[in-house]
């Protein structure tokens, strides 16, 4: 047998015994998603041995962001305008609508009374001097939700000036939970993931447009291919039904 041979004989154990490479995945999604989407990356990883970066923001920040360039492989917003956003950058593959979700009025005092949300609520009798805290009402899903559903009603005059705005839903969520607030307006879901914070009401349907997550895939590359299969997967519907979001398929 030659000597070339021999070496290329000699060399294929170990070219067989090399590991995968781990492949990195970017992900940017609402903020609100966080409790649900840290779980599915957490058992997608340790399925595929690839690693997921998430960042949570407002979705409106996200998708500016990656209208500058970010580099993202997968975004998933709390609103299909800001998806829109992304789409004008002709960077989408492929996206869908992936989960609904619910406006809620949340109280810090768990033995807070429920409230009927009706054009009779007086808002700022109920906050006693308090703030209510909601996301920005221009920027970020949850307060432009909020701030619809209260315009549904003819409140969002009444109560603007006493409204402290923050820059994201989970930081509208802490306002509550700590007490800066005493009243808040958020998802369904922030209120599951935070126990210090207490239901009292939940905004009909028809007062407010309709609560959509769409997601995207930005780029083709495996990793972003198989996240992207795992949000859809049969596990996953699992965990995001127990953080309270419903599946679209």
């Amino acid at each position: 047998m030659s000597l070339p041979r021999i070496l290329a004989l000699a060399l294929i154990p170990a070219t067989l015994a090399l590991p995968a490479r781990a492949e990195d995945v970017t992900i940017f999604a609402a903020a609100s998603m966080k409790t649900a989407l840290d779980q599915v990356a957490q058992a997608w990883e340790a399925k595929t041995g690839d690693v997921a970066h998430i960042s949570y923001a407002g979705s409106g920040a996200l998708a500016r962001q990656i209208s500058a360039g970010a580099p993202v492989d997968i975004y998933i917003s709390a609103n299909p305008g800001w998806m829109e956003t992304v789409a004008k950058t002709g960077r989408i593959e492929t996206k869908e609508d992936l989960l609904a979700n619910h406006l809620v009025l949340i109280a810090h005092d768990p033995k807070a009374a429920p409230v009927t949300i009706s054009a009779d609520l007086d808002i700022k009798a109920l906050l006693q001097g308090g703030k209510l805290a909601m996301s920005l009402v221009n920027a970020v899903p949850a307060g432009q939700y909020g701030k619809a559903a209260l315009e549904h009603y003819g409140l969002w005059t009444k109560v603007e000036p006493e409204v402290a705005q923050a820059d994201n839903v989970r930081a509208t969520l802490a306002m509550v939970a700590l007490g800066a607030a005493p009243y808040g307006i958020t998802y369904a879901t922030d209120a599951v993931a935070e126990p210090r914070v207490h239901v009292v009401a939940t905004f009909p349907a028809d007062s407010h447009p309709p609560i959509r997550y769409p997601a995207a895939r930005l780029t083709d590359s495996d990793a972003a291919k198989s996240f992207y299969a795992e949000l859809k997967s049969d596990a996953t519907a699992k965990i995001f039904h127990e953080q309270g979001f419903e599946t679209l398929k």
